[in-house]
Parts: C-alpha cells; sequence; structure tokens
C-alpha cells in the first residue's frame, strides 16, 4: 500500500494536502515560547516558522467514496492535483463531511460558484451551520458566503447533530466541540480495528503533550482544552490510528507515552 493510505479493517484511509501554512508559532499558540519550540520540537521548526499542514482525508468505506474536509483553496494550494496524482476523480465522490467550517476545510466544497464534487452531497453539523450564520459572524465571514451558503442553495448539504451521527455501517461522527461550536470527528470502527479522524482538535504534534496550548483560532478555548485533555487520553489508551490533518507528513500515527511523556508518532 502506497505511503498516503493505510487500512483499518476493510476502511481505507487516503492522506491528500492543499499544500501548508507559513505561521509564527508565538501568533497560533500564545501560551507557547521560542525556546519550547527550538529546544522541543526543533524538527516542527523552519527557521522561525511553523508550518501546519491543509490536510484532507478520503475515505473507502461500504462501496462510498467520502472526502473529510476540503482543503484552503489559495493560491499555490495543491488539493485537485494531488487528488488526481492519487487515481481520485471528484466526479467519484458520494460524500463530502465538513468537521467545521472554518476556511481551510471548506475552501474546495465550490469551484466557480459550482460543486467541485459534483455528485456527492455534504454534511456539516447543525451547531456550525448556526454559528457562522448568525448576523453577527456571517457578516465577515466571506468564506461561508462563498463555500458554504450556496450549497444550502442547491439542495446538497444535510445539516446533522453534533453526535453519534452514522456516515456509514464503520464510520461515526462525534462532537468534539471547543475549536468551532459543532467541530465533530470521526471514529472508524472495522474488523475489530479502530482508526479517528482528528479534524481540528490538535494543530499540531506538540500538542500531545502540551494539551493545554489552545491556538488562537479555536472559539472556545477553555472547552477546545477540555475536549484535548478527553480524546487524547482516549486515543492514547486504546492504541487508536489517528488521521491528523495539519499534522506533517501524511497525517497518519498514534499518540503514544514514551518516558512519561505524550507525544505524536508518525506512521
Amino acid at each position: 500500500m502506497a505511503d498516503y493510505a493505510i487500512a483499518v479493517g476493510s476502511v481505507e484511509m487516503l492522506a491528500l494536502t492543499d499544500g501548508q501554512g507559513d505561521m509564527q508559532p508565538l501568533n497560533v499558540f500564545r501560551a507557547s515560547t521560542l525556546e519550547q519550540w527550538q529546544s522541543e520540537y526543533p524538527d516542527l521548526l523552519d527557521g522561525e516558522l511553523i508550518h501546519p499542514r491543509f490536510g484532507t482525508t478520503a475515505v473507502r468505506s461500504g462501496g462510498k467514496l467520502i472526502v473529510v474536509d476540503t482543503g484552503l483553496n489559495a493560491p499555490g494550494c495543491t488539493l485537485m492535483n494531488d487528488m488526481r496524482e492519487k487515481g481520485i476523480d471528484p466526479a467519484t465522490v458520494d460524500l463530502v463531511v465538513l468537521t467545521h467550517l472554518h476556511p481551510d476545510h471548506i475552501g474546495w466544497n465550490l469551484t466557480d460558484g459550482k460543486p467541485t464534487f459534483p455528485n456527492a452531497r455534504y454534511i456539516a453539523t447543525q451547531a456550525d451551520w448556526d454559528y457562522w450564520t448568525s448576523p453577527e459572524i456571517i457578516a465577515s465571514a466571506d468564506h461561508i458566503k462563498e463555500q458554504a451558503l450556496p450549497l444550502k442553495d442547491l439542495n446538497i448539504i444535510d445539516l446533522i447533530g453534533s453526535d453519534d451521527y452514522s456516515i456509514t455501517d464503520e464510520l461515526t461522527a462525534v462532537g468534539t466541540p471547543g475549536h468551532t461550536p459543532g467541530h465533530i470527528s470521526i471514529i472508524i470502527s472495522s474488523g475489530g480495528e479502530r482508526g479517528y479522524i482528528l479534524g481540528d482538535v490538535a494543530h499540531s504534534p506538540a500538542q500531545a503533550h502540551y494539551k493545554d496550548w489552545s491556538p488562537v483560532f479555536d472559539i472556545d478555548p477553555a472547552m477546545s482544552r477540555r475536549t484535548r485533555h478527553a480524546v487524547m487520553d482516549m486515543l492514547e489508551s486504546e492504541g487508536t490510528l489517528v488521521s491528523a490533518g495539519h499534522f506533517p507528513g501524511n497525517g497518519f500515527g498514534r499518540f503514544v507515552r514514551l518516558e512519561g511523556r505524550r507525544v505524536w508518532q508518525g506512521i
């Protein structure tokens, strides 16, 4: 199997990318220090910058091709090319699941006003939709006007509850709020194996240890911290395979304990 593909039972996950960002770590994680990054995470630094990946996960389950999140779609972004190189035709996608409605997760919902995945239905949570379309938020949320509202007009989006929504017999959406009000992650259960599509519960491998580092993008930082603690404790204790969209490489790995410290172990 290619290094961008991994199996969880009979489910196949394919790592896709829409490129990467260029950010000052202290502008993202304001509780951190540059010394911490330089001494503990030099592999994540490029000079004084970090490069979070704009990751997407394609999933084959129950005879369906599912895309989880659609990237940023800014100049230089690579998702469409990456999909083609990995043998994915956008027209064959059955379902697009949006973990939340931040710009770097819905950017390729539409292209030139038309659905990028023309035969797919889209799923988002009602809680996220209500937040982002509220008058005080949508007034400055052009990405919602451009990449979310047209889905409603076209009647191709389904708004779901934020917990225990069955996507297929092997995939379940679960609520992981804090980053946004209706943020979801996806549990994969197949053939006695477990997987987890993280969404933005964490943005960096550094948060495996520094779980209280809430990025500036979190809408409710306190809730985000509680969610991150609970989710990482669970994923570590179960040894679950994780797909983490903003993590380096293909984003596949596990949270493990090493010398008394939780770390991210990429695959």
